[in-house]
């Protein structure tokens, strides 16, 4: 009886989502194209980063070869990016990373994702709108802050803000009204912001072209020192010089490397274009479009700024918090510093959109499925938008606005963003190797000019899912040489389990490269010896997934070379998690603890998932032609 409990018990967390995507009726309203998404995307992703972390990363990381680091980085955001772009031609639904983890690897992941989307969003929209009412009071003359710090001052250290931040409340509770009144109207507003931040960025880049010199890309390593302490030069004290050796990678590759980590976090963002999938006109194309065109822009624009600023002046000169104004006054164009701070508050607008615009609708696909309290899945009949969600999200992050300064607490931004990517792209793995299902589930994802080439597939599908199959016997020649072409049970089962190893061996591979650093640095026997033979145990796993039979089905996109690209994925993703520190780590559980408090005193119990629990999967088939993405 024990054990019929726990697989009960395993069933319920475990079950997977079926989607019909056969019906595109949808609650919200469907008036995006693909320059929406774009626009979304870049404003989201090319937010006031692009304005300060150039020069931050710059002068302390990578000199002028940061060109190189934001490359790296834009190639590491491109995997995930991919990953997003199948899904979202797969199951083109609201929900993003959520909604890709329930129809693949079952509801208690899917909670997890999307309750860690939700503290990143709300975070994220706090923390942007404190930035904007920061660089605003810097315009004018820092008069806010000192009105309020007199006035409104809060005296608790370490727990709340030097005080109340009513401005950033103001610009969230605007927000929220214009989040609430459409979704065509926010992006409308969302693309004249990012037409003009682009237009800033791209005056930028001609001034560093116009005005720069390649001469600061090749300076001598005595330059920075010299220049910076002239009192105590390096070949005296025979020590590394403050800012590198000179010259384009004045810090060697480990300080690209180093540089390309922090630029990792510059790319965040574009996942707000797969929370659309209901609210876009043809999701299974536009999706994968809008990811990869606003990747591919924020990436020129990363590296066309960074290059105008190594260009115009010396890297070790440039300031860490403002460094465009400090390069326009360099080369004596003090007046391009209006532009730049029209530009950075726009970036600042279209990133706190880009904030508040996936949280709502994240909260709507968990309500809607029963995971959260059902009344957050109302959705207003004018509008076509989830207004309780929008209102809820909104209020939240204002009150976190209004009271905490963020600072400590922006790690767990990255915390929830990099678990969606590495989930995603797990789901990606998975799903290409599994045998298709019966039902009619991800059938519209199928491009239309291929219809008569999934009609015959669909008719192979649907009688290889009905008719009966010969029994495989599970044998190191059927894994290693799979008989078939096409995915069976078998090769889903080794796929599913093969995943699994890959992700605990890429977490001791990462644990051990980063709390080992210091025992692989001097060459110890037994970590060297530990991390090949994880390394080698990484290859093994992979190769046995690569031997498997991959799905044929037609997809407007796929994600290419697997299973090479989503494990590159997941491995960059972890990694950079197991950089954070301690401290984010606990703020992670008490979190979480708080999450699976709602999860299972409510959201498992009402579970729309768990009413399809009594019936067959013939039936539950049948019922899924007629219902409505349940």
């Amino acid at each position: 009886m024990g054990c019929k409990g726990l697989v009960s018990v395993g069933q319920q967390l475990f079950r997977r989502k079926v989607v019909d995507c056969t019906r595109e009726d949808s609650r919200l309203s469907r008036c995006l194209n693909t320059f929406d998404l774009v626009a979304l995307g870049v404003g989201s992703t090319l937010g006031a980063g692009v304005y300060v972390l150039a020069g931050a990363v710059a002068r302390e990381n990578a000199g002028p070869a940061i060109v190189i680091s934001f490359l790296i980085a834009a190639l590491a955001s491109v995997l995930a990016g991919l990953c997003y772009g199948e899904f979202g031609a797969r199951v083109p639904k609201t929900g993003s990373a959520y909604l890709y983890s329930y129809v693949t690897v079952g509801e208690l992941w899917a909670f997890i994702t999307g309750w860690n989307l939700i503290l990143s969003y709300v975070i994220g929209t706090s923390s942007v709108a404190r930035a904007w009412s920061a660089t605003f009071d810097e315009l004018i003359g820092k008069h806010l802050e000192t009105f309020f710090h007199k006035h409104m001052s809060m005296d608790v250290p370490g727990v709340l803000a030097k005080y109340p931040d009513i401005f950033s409340v103001f610009i969230i509770l605007i927000l929220t009204g214009l989040l609430t009144f459409g979704v065509k109207e926010s992006a409308m507003v969302n693309k004249v912001f990012t037409c003009i931040n682009v237009l800033v960025l791209g005056f930028v880049m001609v001034s560093g072209f116009v005005k720069g010199s390649v001469k600061n890309w090749q300076l001598p390593g005595d330059a920075a020192t010299n220049t910076t302490n002239t009192s105590h030069p390096y070949n005296v004290t025979q020590e590394e010089p403050p800012h590198g050796a000179g010259g384009f990678m004045p810090y060697g590759f480990s300080g690209v490397l180093s540089g390309a980590a922090t630029c990792f976090y510059a790319f965040v963002g574009f996942d707000c274009i797969a929370t659309t999938g209901e609210e876009v006109k043809n999701p299974q194309k536009a999706i994968p479009i809008g990811i990869v065109a606003s990747l591919l822009i924020c990436f020129v624009a990363y590296f066309g700024v960074s290059a105008a600023l190594t260009l115009m002046m010396p890297y070790y000169l440039l300031d860490t918090n403002s460094p465009l104004p400090n390069a326009f006054k360099y080369v004596k164009w003090e007046g391009a510093n209006y532009a730049v701070a029209v530009g950075s508050l726009c970036a600042l607008s279209t990133s706190l959109l880009g904030s508040m615009f996936p949280m709502p609708r994240v909260i709507y696909a968990m309500a809607e499925d029963g995971l959260l309290f059902r009344f957050l899945a109302r959705v207003n009949e004018r509008t076509k938008t989830p207004m309780i969600a929008t209102i809820i999200s909104g209020a939240v992050a204002a009150v976190m606005a209004f009271l905490f300064d963020l600072k400590d607490l922006v790690d767990l931004m990255s915390i929830g963003t990099l678990l969606a990517y590495s989930l995603v792209a797990a789901c990606v793995l998975v799903l290409r190797y599994q045998p298709e299902q019966p039902n009619l589930a991800y059938q519209m994802a199928s491009t239309t000019d291929e219809a008569d080439n999934n009609e015959s597939v669909s008719t192979s599908e649907s009688q290889a899912g009905f008719l009966p199959e010969e029994e495989e016997k599970c044998s190191l020649k059927a894994v290693l040489f799979p008989q078939n072409s096409d995915p069976s049970k078998l090769s889903g089962f080794v796929v599913n389990v093969s995943s699994s190893i890959i992700g605990f061996l890429i977490v001791t591979f990462c644990s051990l490269t980063v709390l080992g650093k210091e025992a692989l640095m001097k060459g110890t026997v037994w970590a060297v010896s530990l991390l090949v033979i994880v390394f080698l145990l990484c290859f093994v796993v992979t190769v046995v997934i690569w031997r498997q039979p991959e799905s044929k089905t037609k997809l407007s996109f796929k994600v290419p070379f697997l299973p090479i690209l989503p494990i590159l994925s997941i491995f960059v993703n972890i990694y950079l998690m197991m950089q954070l520190d301690g401290g984010t780590w606990i703020r992670f559980a008490i979190w979480m603890s708080s999450g699976f408090i709602i999860y299972f005193s409510y959201g498992i119990w009402h579970s729309v998932e768990a009413s399809y629990a009594a019936p067959t999967d013939a039936e539950r088939s049948t019922d899924n032609n007629t219902d409505t993405c349940k």
